[in-house]
């Protein structure tokens, strides 16, 4: 089912209690131009083995107020980082496109889904709601994971082209997400040059997607192009809920 009107889907992403300031900067720079908690955001239980989230505490009290006020929650690994051996085409993705941060490429279809079944326990433990899927650390799955999604019932999945709904693999939206990079020069300008093409280009898309990074508050080019980028797009489009998708 396409979506009434054109939509808009702002993320956040490695949302956690050691980016809880950054966080804070770009959900400011999202909701000056789409309104409040008119976004999502990914959130890892224990980033890199540390900062883990904790129920109770200060940041899980944070995290289930957005929730409260209307911010869709997504699974978003637990470690991210990626701690597998790779061979073949898991080695290239590995190594091209992404510095180390793609954790469920290389895990086996029962370690996927106990990660993934024991973040989606604690996120809706700390806001009291479903989650609203299951997104990959840096938008990257490997035969376990895929097949772990099926396993665990989420409503939905994304990944760098597609969303998407896991068992049944119904497409719900498709097309690019815009993103940025922030660590080497040659990366960042490349993410700024897609960025610009993308908002004359992507326009014709039912949907949307745009997904910020606690890196990119590192970098006034970077936020510049966000902001721009947003200002392009909420003015042509709707700044829309994941779940609408779902119809």
């Amino acid at each position: 089912m396409k979506p009434e009107r054109k939509l808009l889907l702002a993320s956040i992403h490695d949302v956690g209690p050691g980016s809880e300031r950054q966080v804070d900067q770009l959900a400011t720079l999202i909701e000056k131009q789409l309104g409040s908690a008119r976004f999502a955001m990914l959130v890892v239980p224990e980033h890199h083995g540390a900062h883990r989230l904790t129920p109770g505490s200060a940041f899980a009290t944070r995290l289930r107020d957005w929730a409260d006020s209307g911010v869709e929650m997504f699974v978003h690994g637990w470690y991210h980082r990626d701690q597998s051996q790779h061979e073949g085409l898991a080695s290239f993705k590995a190594k091209h496109m992404t510095a180390g941060e793609g954790e469920f490429l290389g895990l086996s279809r029962d370690e996927a889904a106990r990660r993934m079944r024991d973040g989606r326990a604690l996120i809706e433990d700390i806001t009291g709601r479903a989650a609203a899927g299951f997104i990959a650390p840096a938008w990257l799955y490997g035969e376990g994971a895929h097949a772990a999604l099926a396993d665990c019932g989420f409503a939905m999945a994304e990944d760098h082209m597609r969303v998407w709904q896991p068992g049944s693999n119904r497409q719900l939206a498709r097309g690019p997400v815009i993103t940025w990079a922030s660590r080497s020069t040659m990366r960042t300008a490349s993410s700024l040059a897609f960025a610009a093409l993308a908002r004359v280009a992507l326009h014709p898309l039912d949907v949307v997607r745009l997904a910020v990074h606690p890196g990119d508050t590192t970098k006034s080019s970077i936020l510049a192009s966000i902001e721009a980028t947003l200002a392009s797009f909420a003015g042509r489009r709707r700044a829309g809920r994941y779940a609408e998708l779902l119809g």
